[in-house]
C-alpha cells in the first residue's frame, strides 16, 4: 500500500493543481496534506510492526567466578 500512495502523490504532484472544463472544475488535495496523510499511514504500519522501534534489553554483567 505505501508503494502505491507514493505512486499517487507522485501523479498529483505532476499533474495540474486546477482544472476546469464544460463539466465543471476540479480540484486535488494540496501537496503538503497528502505528505501528511502518507507520514499518517506510514507511523500506523509502525505501530503494527512487533518490535514498534522500541527494544529492551536486560544487561548482565560477566560473572567473577
Amino acid at each position: 500500500m505505501p508503494e502505491e500512495l507514493k505512486d499517487v502523490i507522485h501523479d498529483n504532484a505532476s499533474g495540474p493543481a486546477k482544472a476546469s472544463g464544460d463539466a465543471g472544475s476540479v480540484e486535488q488535495h494540496k501537496l503538503t496534506e497528502q505528505i501528511a496523510a502518507d507520514k499518517h499511514l506510514a507511523g500506523k504500519d509502525a505501530v503494527r510492526k512487533p518490535n514498534r522501534g522500541l527494544r529492551f534489553n536486560k544487561i548482565v554483567p560477566p560473572s567473577a567466578g
